[in-house]
């Protein structure tokens, strides 16, 4: 898959209150907050230090233990190659076919998920 990759995009952390999550990472731990999102009634924000890019957000219930990070992102330039390689290598794709979040960044983001060998989901997004 590093064909149809570039780097780590982001990781994914479901938070237990988006606006105290926000407010420790950015007022506490130096985070610039990249942007915040809806997601149906749901708020989503992406918090930014250096390289490092979490995706936190409200709607589900957080794990509250260590091992809480939901997933790690891969930015991918094409997400239909992508999504074709990964069927093509028999990874166990968690999606029948492409999702999308239009509301998220300029013009929406495209991704899939498949399964890790520790049942972690890897996500493959393409920014719109």
């Amino acid at each position: 898959m590093t064909e149809f990759t570039r780097d780590l995009q982001h990781s994914g952390m479901i938070a237990r209150d988006l606006d105290e999550t926000i407010a420790f990472y950015t007022e506490k731990i130096g985070f610039e907050l990249a942007g915040i999102f809806t997601n149906g009634d749901n708020r989503c924000a992406f918090l930014r230090y250096g390289h490092l890019t979490i995706e936190t957000w409200e709607g589900d219930t957080a794990p509250m233990r260590t091992g809480a990070i939901n997933h790690w992102a891969l930015d991918t330039p094409d997400i239909e190659a992508a999504f074709k390689n990964a069927k093509a290598l028999g990874l166990n794709i968690k999606e029948r076919e492409i999702q999308s979040i239009p509301s998220f960044w300029d013009h929406g983001i495209r991704y899939f998920n498949i399964w890790g060998p520790n049942q972690e989901t890897i996500e493959f997004c393409q920014i719109l």
